[in-house]
């Protein structure tokens, strides 16, 4: 802390941060000079330049500071730190409307090939920078967002530090930038959900540790003495990412002058330490955090406390013992060990309770308030949500057993089951919240327009069962076709059969998204219009809490 009397002096925090800065921008003008390859080169370029705005910011910040640091609390009211989640929140929509047209734009190259542009352009390079984008970008800001919010609101306490919360949403924003840039210059380490390279997954592990603290200082700071269940959920995912990501990143660069490194893991291991990475990052990044948002604001929005607060704990524990251990679903029919790919398909069927039983909580903590969906379409959308994300944990177990898994694996059946849980759940869940927050953060008296919401639930609902049933479609089709024989024991239909024959239902994909997208757009004007608008005072909604 600052001294109340005396000269104004920089924190601990600022002269440090600001030192790493420096050393960091050293290292990149090294890079930016003498990197092994051109993509190395140009993000020695934007590393050199983030980091010597980082130091302005820092030495401008504390020139227009006062001499104190902001208090914790201002005449008994805690005070809170909303400016990371405001900035996450509008970082949140403009990753959706980039993710999602690289999405558009991906789904018609594959109905018109002709749109494939080699090399930045085509589907090999953009398909993973719509998948970071929409998960990573889109989704990590919500939820690092939403996190930053709710904790301040349930435990009465601000933000634990002064720039770290700051440097969490800048320094993720801007691996985000590093991995999306890299993606389209070729710089990828080949790993599904994990394909940046070393530099950027080093910078995210300072990053995220860096999260984990602020996160812990927080509750650790609290007013109230319980800790409310949606924290349990974002501590969960925060600490079991790292986990993940630690495990599944161990490399080796070929030198501090190269973009290219090697994974320490080989063959077989590798693969299975990958899909434990990768079916936990869906787990653990697009499950778990997302249930805190539906414990949060689900209530919030309802004015109802939760159906069962003691069943919220029992699907917690449930959720992540059993969810860590499905992973080899993703392997059947492989060199995975025969007894590996069982136990997968044992605990996928089994974590259909647990994920059922969130759900079941979910939708009855609308007892006696189901009439506010007729008037709310922003509750409506969350409560849309959480059925659409009990449909994807019935379809996901499903699909793991083997007989089905026979038949699903590698078609556009798994494209749909994907989109069914990343449209219908992850970002309906995410617009309601971002739809609930904004006139919180920015103190309007409410949306700039509910009709507008209205709009864009039908629409984007509209797009999703297009996408969603015609890449089912496409996917039985495509599994019954691989595997249909004529009378000489050959196969029937050669895989150039099945691209033709799926070509319609591409189409039809591709206008399920641009429907979805449009959606985006206008939420995006909506938000826009809400925060335009002058100020007005917001009285403050009750937390939520137990009904037992």
């Amino acid at each position: 802390m600052a001294n109340a009397a005396g000269p104004k002096r920089l924190t601990m925090s600022e002269v440090g941060v600001a030192i790493a800065l420096g050393a960091l921008a050293l290292y990149a003008t090294a890079v930016a000079a003498n990197g092994w390859s051109v993509a190395f080169r140009f993000h020695g370029f934007l590393t050199l330049a983030a980091s010597v705005a980082g130091i302005f910011a820092i030495f401008n910040n504390f020139y227009e500071r006062g001499p104190d640091l902001p208090p914790a609390e201002i005449d008994g009211r805690p005070n809170y730190n909303f400016g990371p989640v405001k900035f996450m929140t509008a970082a949140a929509v403009f990753w959706a409307i980039a993710g999602m047209s690289v999405g558009l734009y991906i789904a018609l190259e594959l109905a018109f090939p002709g749109l494939n542009v080699a090399p930045w352009f085509n589907f090999g390079r953009l398909r993973p920078l719509h998948t970071s984008a929409v998960i990573f970008a889109f989704g990590g800001n919500v939820l690092i967002g939403t996190s930053f919010y709710v904790v301040q609101r349930t435990t009465r306490a601000r933000l634990a530090g002064y720039l770290a919360p700051w440097f969490v949403a800048l320094g993720y924003n801007f691996f985000i930038v590093l991995a999306g840039t890299g993606y389209l210059l070729g710089v990828t380490a080949s790993k599904e959900y994990a394909e940046p390279e070393w530099y950027a997954k080093l910078l995210l592990t300072v990053v995220w540790l860096t999260y984990l603290g602020v996160f812990v200082g927080t509750l650790m700071r609290r007013k109230e003495p319980h800790i409310y269940v949606a924290n349990w959920f974002y501590l969960s995912f925060i600490l079991t990412i790292a986990v993940l990501h630690l495990g599944n990143s161990p490399t080796v660069p070929i030198s501090l002058m190269s973009d290219k490194s090697y994974i320490v893991w080989s063959g077989v291991q590798d693969a299975m330490i990958q899909w434990w990475y990768g079916h936990n990052a869906v787990a653990f990044f697009l499950t778990v955090p997302f249930l805190a948002i539906m414990y949060y604001f689900v209530p919030k929005r309802a004015e109802r406390p939760i159906y069962s607060y003691r069943l919220s704990i029992v699907h917690f524990w449930t959720l992540i013992f059993i969810y860590i251990w499905a992973g080899p679903h993703h392997l059947m029919y492989t060199a995975l060990p025969d007894w590996t790919q069982t136990l997968g398909m044992v605990f996928s069927i089994v974590l259909w309770m647990p994920s059922w039983g969130g759900m079941i909580n979910g939708l009855l903590t609308l007892s006696g308030a189901w009439d506010k969906l007729r008037t709310d379409p922003v509750l409506r959308m969350l409560v849309v949500a959480v059925a659409f994300y009990g449909m994807a944990t019935f379809e996901g177990p499903m699909m793991s057993i083997k007989t089905v898994n026979a038949l699903s694996h590698y078609t556009d059946w798994g494209i749909a089951h994907v989109h069914s849980g990343s449209l219908g759940w992850v970002a309906y869940i995410s617009f309601g919240a971002i739809y609930s927050m904004v006139p919180w953060l920015w103190k309007r008296q409410g949306l700039y327009s509910l009709r507008l919401v209205n709009w864009h639930f039908w629409i984007s609902n509209l797009g999703i069962v297009l996408y969603v049933s015609s890449m089912w479609a496409a996917g039985i089709m495509e599994g019954l076709m691989w595997r249909a024989y004529n009378r000489q024991g050959f196969l029937q239909y050669s895989f150039v059969d099945t691209v033709a024959a799926a070509h319609p239902l591409y189409a039809v994909r591709a206008l399920g998204g641009a429907l979805f997208l449009s959606g985006v757009f206008i939420m995006a004007w909506n938000l826009w219009m809400t925060v335009r608008a002058a100020p007005a005072g917001v009285a403050a909604a009750p937390l939520p809490a137990p009904a037992e």
